[in-house]
């Protein structure tokens, strides 16, 4: 069955968690304890005649006493036609990096509106992190919209807005839908006070919009995760290189490059699952064995001769500073962790920052500071084979790690950089 990957996100009481919970619960997709056990506690606050629609989706305790979403929650729920995977991210400006990996894997974002605030900075931060993150679809689900008696006018000027903050990003597919969370119109079920609005409800939506896999990119591209060598009596000279492919197609009998060594060789098997197969796909797990003998390591990658990727130890990136502490130029030892190949690095150089409200390129001061984005210049021990990351956003995405405390400090998507 299809999965569908998605992320909410908008200003704090704009309604996310209580969307996720009508979603979930009009779909029929929360048990019955689980439905008892909040009711009880919906009641216990009282605040809420029956359920909370909101405790479906906070999970943790000291959410639900701030009566905020701190960090990401994931759900997952299917229906008879999609399975899905929701990211409930954090409506607050300073969880901005909660933002950013959330939405790093997802096929869609649906950014929360307040029908009586329109656009905020927060509508503009979250739409502009979606930009850089090249989510394929955009859905603006305008809610609390029963407050605002379901005022097609209001709908029209905050759809106007919209797209008039957007009209300088390089967005994908923007869709709207006006909803009210907290009474379930236009969430599973159409609206019965919003005859203007004849589209879909935001299920009917999500179950028939198209999803690109994040793995469609068509060039081949493996990463070795493992290398075997049993050295038994029987498999003395057996070497295969075990991962998954990342994208594309590879079949036996390939002319394949392995980088960043640059030794061309050819595919000899493929085995999954303990069978030899003849092809494999995008996203399948396999061992692969070539023709001669070459000296791979983990986080080597093996790609066709003639679909070669990036190779380089200069790569320019858009990263968002994940980390309390600020980073000066020159003064952080890190390590660049791209799936399983890692390597030293530093940020050589600030290139510039990025203005979250306004999108607006802005000088660097050598100084990143938390939840702030930028581009940036780094510097790598080895080179670092990668796609463009709108190209391939599995081979484009990458973390820096402190080298010292082994905390991740940074997240970005790669770009290629004609300068290096």
């Amino acid at each position: 069955m299809e999965l569908l990957r998605f992320f909410t996100a908008g200003n704090v009481d704009d309604g996310k968690s209580t969307l996720i919970g009508r979603l979930l619960l009009d779909s029929g997709s929360i048990s019955t304890d689980i439905i008892e056990t909040v009711t009880r506690q919906s009641k216990a606050t009282g605040e809420h005649a029956t359920i909370d629609l909101a405790l479906l989706t906070d999970g943790l305790r000291a959410e639900r006493e701030q009566g905020i979403t701190i960090d990401v929650a994931y759900k997952y729920f299917s229906t008879d036609r999609r399975k899905f995977i929701i990211a409930d991210t954090p409506g607050h400006a300073q969880y901005t990096r909660n933002m950013f990996t959330g939405a790093s894997t997802a096929d869609m974002a649906i950014i929360l509106v307040d029908a009586r605030n329109g656009i905020t900075e927060q509508t503009r931060r979250h739409t502009i992190i979606s930009a850089v993150l090249g989510i394929p679809h955009i859905l603006v689900c305008i809610n609390k919209m029963d407050l605002v008696n379901y005022s097609e006018a209001r709908y029209e000027a905050i759809k106007r807005d919209f797209s008039a903050v957007t009209a300088a990003l390089s967005l994908n597919q923007v869709s709207f839908i006006p909803t009210s969370a907290l009474s379930g119109e236009n969430v599973v079920h159409p609206s019965t006070h919003m005859h203007w609005y004849t589209g879909q409800s935001l299920l009917s939506f999500l179950e028939q919009i198209p999803v690109q896999p994040i793995q469609s990119h068509d060039k081949a591209r493996f990463q070795v995760q493992y290398v075997i060598r049993p050295q038994t009596t029987e498999l003395h000279d057996y070497r295969g290189y075990a991962g998954t492919l990342w994208s594309g197609k590879l079949q036996v009998g390939d002319n394949v490059q392995v980088l960043p060594g640059g030794f061309s060789t050819r595919i000899q098997t493929i085995e999954h699952n303990l069978k030899t197969i003849e092809s494999a796909d995008a996203g399948q797990p396999v061992v692969i064995q070539l023709e001669d003998d070459i000296d791979i390591s983990r986080g080597a990658w093996i790609a066709p001769v003639s679909e070669l990727p990036v190779m380089s130890d200069f790569v320019q990136g858009t990263i968002c500073w994940m980390d309390n502490k600020p980073f000066q130029t020159g003064g952080m030892k890190l390590l660049l962790q791209q799936g399983s190949f890692s390597t030293k690095a530093f940020i050589k150089e600030i290139t510039y920052k990025i203005d979250i409200e306004t999108f607006e390129k802005r000088p660097s001061d050598d100084e990143l500071k938390l939840n702030e984005l930028a581009s940036v210049l780094i510097r790598t021990a080895e080179p670092v084979v990668f796609d463009n990351y709108k190209e391939n956003r599995t081979t484009g995405a990458f973390i820096l790690i402190n080298e010292y405390t082994n905390q991740t400090v940074a997240a970005g998507v790669l770009e290629i950089n004609l300068q290096h």
